[in-house]
């Protein structure tokens, strides 16, 4: 399963790019979102030394048919709102890939995060060009679960580790210690250690952002 970070640039017709460029100190951040047939619906935090001056163009522009407001203040306000413009919103039902909330633009960027199969991805790639977004992969890793990296016997090994100390600076456990602990010989202990270390760093290393990653996956896009 892919975890990915695209940062998207939202096309000059629609109004969070209209308002967000003309106000670019304001954020906002969307906290809840759905889409409905023809329009999508969503709660958003606005902050910012501009926040009356952009509730007011949002309440005058015309492809937000409703506001709410659900708080106020001089810097800062949430509303709800109903648009006929939810490219986002519209890429992300049409290729069944949730977009995990919250998400903040600025400056006409968003930034998003979406977990899911890679063939998953490649048809948000697909829909959000088809929509009129523009993106760029941030980053892209296998997301994989603590029990897919570290054997049973080495995840209760690190987990008493951490537990214990041994990875405190100053250390509070020794190897020793650690092994009376869990009632194994040191060897054991230091060799399972030892194991699953390998495996974290390997996989921290592997998860660090590149050109490979988004490579690949521009490449598997490109083909799709």
């Amino acid at each position: 399963m892919a975890q990915a970070t695209l940062s998207l640039t939202m096309p000059e017709e629609v109004w969070i790019q209209q308002i967000s460029t003309d106000y670019p100190e304001s954020t906002f951040r969307v906290l809840a979102a759905v889409p409905g047939s023809e329009s999508g619906f969503a709660l958003v935090r606005i902050a910012g030394s501009s926040v009356p001056e952009v509730i007011e163009d949002m309440n005058d522009h015309p492809q937000l048919t409703e506001l709410t407001l659900a708080q106020w203040s001089d810097d800062e306000a949430t509303v709800h709102f109903e648009t006929t413009a939810p490219l986002l919103l519209f890429s992300s039902r049409e290729s069944g890939m949730p977009i995990e909330l919250p998400v903040e633009i600025q400056d006409g960027e968003a930034k998003i995060e979406v977990t899911g199969s890679r063939e998953r991805l490649a048809e948000l790639a697909e829909q959000l060009e088809h929509f009129g977004l523009q993106y760029r992969i941030e980053h892209v890793r296998e997301r994989l679960h603590e029990s897919q990296l570290l054997s049973e016997r080495q995840l209760e090994v690190v987990v008493a580790a951490v537990d214990e100390g041994y990875y405190d600076t100053p250390r509070c456990c020794s190897l020793t210690d650690l092994a009376d602990h869990l009632d194994i010989a040191k060897s054991t202990c230091s060799e399972t250690l030892h194991r699953a270390e390998e495996s974290i760093v390997k996989r921290f290393v592997e998860d660090l952002p590149g050109l490979d990653d988004e490579e690949e996956l521009e490449e598997q896009l490109a083909t799709s």
